[in-house]
């Protein structure tokens, strides 16, 4: 029987690995190393619950539910020594006319605080409701509401013009 388990955790995390690393890029800014590990430590306390875990209604959801956390709990407890930065690791397999509109981005979300990061990452690349993201990040629906306004505002100002020149006719 555990032998049936173990497959089937393989299989998902095969299945899911992926976006979740595409949605822990997105939560770090760009930063691919704290991706990797936060898809890692996902997937390890998935294994850990596999067995709860396989019985939910949306398990693929409960597994972006648990990076979130993981990074979010990574932001708080980030060493005083670390430095944010600016500059970019060349991101394997991006397409040459998006890369100056992706660095852009990132860039702009990397000025974002995490809890922002975070909405606007459940909100718009994950196409999750206010109140799924709301239990995701265990606030109310109207927190939800106001971070996700400022955050997208924070955003246009970050972005302003400069987005116009990578928009494609």
């Amino acid at each position: 029987m555990w032998q049936g388990r173990a497959d089937d955790y393989a299989e998902f995390a095969g299945a899911r690995a992926g976006h979740l690393y595409r949605s822990a890029c997105l939560l770090t800014a760009g930063d691919t190393h704290l991706a990797e590990d936060l898809v890692q430590d996902t997937l390890g306390r998935l294994y850990v619950r596999w067995g709860r875990v396989s019985r939910a209604e949306n398990p693929a959801a409960y597994a972006q539910t648990v990076l979130t956390r993981a990074f979010l709990a990574h932001q708080r407890r980030r060493s005083s020594g670390e430095r944010a930065t600016d500059v970019f690791p060349d991101l394997p397999g991006a397409a040459d006319g998006d890369a100056p509109l992706r660095l852009t981005l990132l860039a702009a979300l990397a000025r974002l605080p995490a809890k922002d990061r975070a909405v606007i990452v459940l909100r718009y690349w994950e196409d999750r409701s206010v109140e799924q993201t709301a239990d995701v990040l265990n606030v109310s629906s109207a927190a939800v509401r106001t971070r996700c306004s400022r955050a997208l505002g924070r955003l246009r100002e970050l972005l302003g013009e400069d987005l116009a020149e990578y928009a494609r006719p």
